[in-house]
């Protein structure tokens, strides 16, 4: 069978991130990392900020945004 690229589901994914878990919006394969900017396996993603509505490849890259909101609020 033939597939055109709308059909595909292995590109970016769309989510909505929950306190415990995500609710797919758009399928795909991955997620970027709001930090770094890398791919994230949705199989392999643990690391999502609800405020923020993104994702994390790990744990420190979720640590540094969380400071960097932190900083941010300090110096208002």
């Amino acid at each position: 069978m033939l597939m055109s690229s709308r059909d595909r589901s292995d590109g970016e994914a769309r989510l909505q991130y929950g306190p415990n878990g995500f609710r797919v919006l758009r399928a795909g394969t991955h997620v970027f990392c709001a930090v770094s900017g890398q791919a994230v396996p949705l199989e392999e993603l643990r690391y999502w900020s609800v405020h923020h509505q993104e994702a994390y490849a790990g744990a420190e890259m979720a640590a540094k945004r969380m400071a960097q909101g932190t900083a941010q609020r300090a110096d208002s």
